[in-house]
């Protein structure tokens, strides 16, 4: 069975992956900005929003360096559309076969979402040895990933979904984590106040 690519190497070592939901092209230009003025130049744009796609072709086009991520792909078709608009890689908050499927069509990183070890082993055997630990803090977070480590040695993790500031550093220390991601780099309110300088701020404190 072909490999499935990696999201790490999309990462190239950047520990924290910024999840958001971005409803207009202002919201987009100016957070893709703040976020490399913070030295981030990653970011996970979620299909949470019908302006989730335009957001994530508007942030290619705006920042062609940055590595654009699609977030919350729910369906092969979803997939599809994700790499139409120019994703980098793509993931999801669950696994399935035809989300590994359209992985190795398009042969592209993707990143699935598990919670338990019949999900994990599901994943092992599609080909896959990077996971999202989703909803990391609802399913065990530290514990679950300390846990996970060693019927799942070579398994590398990526927690969302309760990872904050106050814990990140709990979860990098972990050596079966690869990075974390979170929404607490680009708050929702910050993001429509347009409080670009803030979310900078907030980037510059996890890169410093």
């Amino acid at each position: 069975m072909k490999a499935i690519k990696k999201v790490s190497a999309l990462l190239d070592g950047l520990k924290v992956v910024p999840v958001v939901v971005l409803e207009n092209e202002q919201q987009t230009i100016g957070l893709c900005d703040a976020l490399c003025e913070g030295g981030i130049d990653v970011i996970e744009i979620t299909l949470r929003h019908e302006f989730g796609l335009s957001a994530i072709s508007l942030a290619k086009q705006h920042r062609p360096e940055m590595r654009v991520l699609a977030g919350t792909v729910n369906s092969a078709q979803d997939f599809d559309a994700a790499v139409a608009a120019g994703a980098d890689g793509i993931i999801s908050p669950g696994f399935t076969v035809a989300l590994a499927e359209a992985a190795r069509r398009h042969d592209m990183p993707y990143l699935p979402g598990v919670a338990t070890g019949s999900e994990i082993l599901l994943a092992m055997e599609n080909g896959l040895s990077e996971c999202k630990l989703f909803p990391a803090g609802v399913v065990g977070g530290v514990s679950a990933l300390k846990a996970f480590s060693g019927p799942f040695a070579e398994m590398r993790f990526c927690p969302t979904g309760g990872v904050s500031e106050k814990n990140v550093a709990d979860y990098l220390a972990l050596p079966n984590v690869m990075c974390v991601g979170g929404s607490w780099l680009a708050p929702t309110d910050l993001v429509r106040a347009g409080d670009w300088a803030a979310i900078t701020e907030l980037c510059r404190d996890v890169t410093s």
